[in-house]
């Protein structure tokens, strides 16, 4: 494109012609030597109109003749101000807040030095605008509420609960169907029948001597649950694992089973849910019961069991009259009496014992308030099962003709 010499735009524009006849100037780099270029007069109110004041002398001088012709700055002549808000919000302008009530237009001034803050009269200060009344009553405090409003149904709930009866679950586990865990389970798998109805509800309250029955379901669960009959060896223990020492369930196995050519043979799913049905120390040797069934473990550790457990002795020292009589019953431990026993010697250093509860260590314990130490000890029966020829080491399961 071809470029004008003389203006230097584009050829096909021609060159516009300054408004005022005033001299071009150019930019260009000032060399050394050059004349100082000389600058043409501006057009007038160029800098006038940036000088302090000039805004309000315009105002003042269009003034007079804004109200004549219909048109002043801001605004138009006879409109309210309310309208003139409302044109400037419509065209993007900023609206102005409107005034709070009681706040008279004063006109403000910057503080100076050495001014007084100014206090508003009465007449100009703020007033609040009252609350318009409403139907809605106040709300007040929990402890200012009437005592009737307050729910009073959780004080009787107590006794009310009492007077329906029995928790099902403790009356099945008291008549021997099952223990308490796994009432909860057959109740919730619908498997009781309480006169006839089922029940599925946990915590549900009978008449304690209403008719209870087991579904099929629940019966056939039973049969399937295994009671085993170990004899413990010593070192092992029989309950919880302590360091250096094993569990007695560790010798079920395959392996140790003694009457593994008359009864089931074994299976992995006999030790899910296996458990000791009472205690024998780690220094004693022994029949112990380990038992799936609810019923036997109840039957044999509850509190009210009378199941008894025979035991031989072989101790040390010396025993006279009063202190087998004590044995038999007038000891207590930990403060607490001991039930009667059946103390009696077999020969010259090993005694019998025949006890109907069974205390932390309590055989060997009784012998030492009475001067005895115990050397030896085995447990050779429980209720009406007995260790018989069971190898040490080996267990057996349960006969379905055996009962505790």
């Amino acid at each position: 494109m071809k470029r004008s010499k003389e203006a230097g735009t584009p050829g096909d524009v021609p060159a516009q012609e300054d408004a005022a006849d005033a001299p071009r100037r150019t930019l260009g780099v000032k060399r050394q030597g050059d004349a100082p270029a000389v600058e043409g007069p501006r057009r007038a109110g160029v800098r006038a109109r940036f000088q302090p004041g000039y805004a309000k002398t315009v105002a003042a001088t269009r003034a007079p003749a804004g109200e004549g012709q219909g048109k002043a700055r801001g605004g138009k002549a006879g409109r309210p101000p309310e309208a003139e808000r409302a044109e400037g919000a419509g065209r993007g302008r900023k609206p102005e807040r409107p005034k709070a009530a009681g706040v008279t237009d004063i006109e403000r001034r910057p503080r100076r030095d050495g001014d007084q803050p100014r206090t508003p009269a009465a007449d100009e200060r703020k007033t609040r605008k009252p609350v318009a009344p409403t139907d809605r009553a106040p709300v007040g405090r929990r402890e200012e509420r009437p005592a009737a409003a307050r729910p009073a149904v959780r004080a009787e709930a107590p006794a009310t609960a009492a007077a329906e009866g029995v928790r099902l679950s403790k009356v099945m586990a008291e008549r021997g169907l099952c223990s308490r865990r796994e009432a909860d389970e057959f109740i919730e798998r619908g498997w009781v029948l309480v006169d006839g109805l089922c029940v599925s509800e946990l915590g549900t309250r009978i008449d304690p001597n209403a008719e209870i029955t087991l579904a099929s379901q629940a019966s056939r669960r039973q049969s399937q649950r295994v009671t085993i009959l170990l004899h413990k060896p010593v070192g092992y223990v029989s309950g919880q694992p302590e360091p250096g020492y094993e569990p007695a369930v560790s010798l079920i196995g395959a392996a140790n089973q003694f009457d593994r050519d008359t009864a089931q043979p074994f299976d992995f799913a006999h030790l899910k849910g296996l458990a000791p049905a009472g205690r024998l120390d780690i220094d004693s040797t022994g029949l112990l019961v380990l038992t799936q069934d609810g019923r036997i473990a109840r039957q044999l550790i509850g509190d009210d069991s009378e199941v008894d457990k025979e035991y031989l002795v072989r101790v040390e020292g010396e025993l006279d009259d009063r202190g087998l009589a004590l044995l038999n019953h007038g000891l207590e431990l930990d403060g607490r009496k001991l039930r009667r026993a059946k103390v009696e010697w077999i020969n010259e250093d090993q005694l019998r014992f025949v006890l109907r509860e069974g205390r932390k260590r309590q055989i060997r314990r009784m012998c030492e308030l009475v001067g005895l130490k115990v050397v030896g000890l085995k447990r050779i029966r429980i209720g009406r099962v007995r260790l018989g020829d069971l190898p040490l080491g080996q267990w057996r399961f349960l006969h379905e003709d055996e009962r505790f």
